[in-house]
């Protein structure tokens, strides 16, 4: 790769390199473990199956009236997750990174076309390949269509590797600086309203039919790359200017990604990198905010648990991770199952139990800075105390945001009445997994990895499980006096007093959070060695 006398490598003598590069960084990872081998066998396994099914469902689609709109939204949805995977897993691969080649003698032009060639070797290119080709023969019809369609694949495939590359170039320093990779903390968020998405478009497709999805369709067929298996259905029906134009403006859709990609290189290979400049520097609006809080929190230790616990879920990737998507699933589980006319107001419920579980491996997220906290619990109390900050900490953002997301369920059913039995069944499940996730704390604490997008250190897989889904096991357990009682009044036909449901669910998940904290305290103590040694594993 180096350059021969003062004349920069070009792409004929880089590519083959780049190309073998992206192959030897493939296989000395697999050398890596059996378990890493293992799991890239069955990722790429799955993988291929879904693409050869999927091959297999557009080809069966030949001669539907609805082809081209399935095979122009699944293009437009797949180049979607070309372009967000780079900002949500920059370090899923290395050579996504083109600042580890800013040192060498090459040219950004040359570079562009070898690393486009060397992008091209992976399971997401034959995944797309086989989606563009399924779709190109569920569209054309004749040999000018099929010509068409040829060129169609090639370019679909170049478009969404380019835009890969060129979100990556454009954000690479930002994404590999460590203020940067909290936006990765979106990849729970994009998940779950996405899955939630596909579920209510699923439902609403059953009933309605593929026929609900053409206007979306006329749209994305005019937005590269899907403009290119537009233009294949254009030319099998006769209408060859616009066939054209849709392939042109692919065309230039690609030509524009490969300029702004060579840019981003250019500006990576010439100025200094001065993306952390920013993350280096203090933040004042948020200390100011953290000192006014300080001002309302209670005095002592409690107090400055609080505060400590609540900068965690600020600053703290993984935490905040945690968070975004506990947030987000207990909001879109009720409110998407109440758009769908299928929900209940019990459904709210979701939203405490979500957070709940943030109280499990309370000193895990401390990593092995819990030897700090560990030096100033000396008894019982000590340990009361920290852990009762640490759920005071979290009721803090909890208690508003499960009763927001009840009161916003409730209104969207019309059923106010069931709106205080709804909170005190919630305030109840969160009280006991407060409870359980403080016991579970000190008994099955585990290690959380700060690098990586592992949440669990090797070999505490077990530790995990336990700690978790026991937990909530034990937590349905605690709360099941008070779902007797609510099904008491129901079938007693005493619905009329439902409403005492909120102030004895209330004080129920008080008493409970009170119990569990103080039951948990002496293992905290008498365990803080064996919790230390847990949680600093990663």
């Amino acid at each position: 790769m180096t350059a021969t006398g003062n004349a920069p490598a070009n792409a004929q003598a880089i590519t083959p390199v780049l190309v073998r590069l992206k192959l030897s960084l493939l296989r000395n990872g697999l050398r890596q473990s059996a378990g890493r081998r293992a799991a890239y066998i069955a990722s790429v396994t799955v993988t291929l199956l879904i693409a050869a099914l999927q091959l297999l469902g557009l080809i069966a689609l030949r001669g539907s009236e609805h082809a081209a709109t399935v095979c122009v939204l699944l293009t437009g949805v797949l180049t979607l997750g070309w372009a967000v995977m780079p900002l949500f897993f920059p370090s899923g691969d290395e050579t996504l990174d083109p600042t580890r080649l800013v040192m060498l003698p090459l040219r950004p032009r040359p570079l562009v076309r070898a690393l486009l060639v060397a992008s091209l070797v992976g399971t997401g290119p034959l995944f797309t390949l086989c989606l563009a080709t399924g779709a190109t023969i569920a569209l054309a019809h004749g040999a000018a269509a099929a010509a068409t369609g040829v060129l169609a694949t090639a370019l679909t495939l170049l478009v969404c590797v380019a835009l890969a590359r060129a979100v990556a170039a454009a954000n690479i320093r930002l994404l590999t600086s460590r203020k940067g990779r909290d936006l990765a903390v979106l990849s729970g968020l994009v998940i779950a309203v996405g899955a939630q998405a596909v579920n209510f478009g699923a439902q609403k497709l059953g009933s309605s039919g593929l026929s609900t999805l053409d206007p979306a369709a006329a749209v994305v067929r005019w937005i590269p790359p899907a403009s290119a298996l537009g233009a294949v259905d254009s030319v099998s029906e006769g209408a060859y200017a616009s066939g054209a134009a849709q392939l042109a403006l692919t065309a230039a859709a690609l030509v524009s990604l490969l300029a702004l990609w060579q840019r981003s290189l250019t500006r990576l290979m010439t100025t200094p990198d001065g993306s952390t400049l920013a993350a280096a520097e203090p933040d004042k609006g948020t200390s100011r905010a953290f000192d006014a809080l300080g001002g309302l929190l209670p005095a002592g230790r409690t107090g400055t648990v609080m505060e400590r616990s609540l900068r965690y879920v600020w600053r703290d990737p993984k935490t905040k991770a945690a968070w975004v998507t506990s947030l987000a699933i207990g909001l879109i589980v009720p409110v998407f199952n109440a758009l769908q006319g299928t929900g209940s107001v019990y459904f709210a419920c979701f939203a405490a139990g979500m957070l709940g579980i943030l109280m499990y491996n309370q000193f895990g997220q401390d990593t092995s800075a819990f030897w700090m906290v560990a030096m100033t619990i000396s008894s019982t109390r000590d340990a009361y105390v920290e852990l009762r900050g640490r759920a005071l900490a979290l009721l803090v953002i909890t208690l508003p945001y499960a009763t927001l997301v009840t009161v916003l369920t409730t209104a969207m059913l019309g059923e106010w009445p069931a709106l205080p039995e709804a909170l005190g069944l919630s305030f109840a499940l969160l009280g006991a997994m407060l409870a359980t996730g403080a016991w579970s704390s000190a008994r099955f604490p585990y290690s959380i990895p700060q690098e990586g997008y592992k949440n669990v250190a090797p070999g505490q897989a077990g530790l995990a499980w336990l700690s978790i889904f026991g937990g909530m096991v034990a937590a349905a357990l605690l709360c099941a006096p008070v779902l007797a009682l609510t099904i008491w009044l129901h079938a007693s036909a005493a619905a009329s007093w439902t409403w005492l449901l909120l102030p004895i669910g209330t004080a129920y998940g008080w008493a409970v959070t009170e119990a569990g904290l103080r039951l948990a305290a002496p293992r905290v103590a008498g365990r803080l060695p064996e919790i230390l040694m847990a949680v600093s594993k990663g």
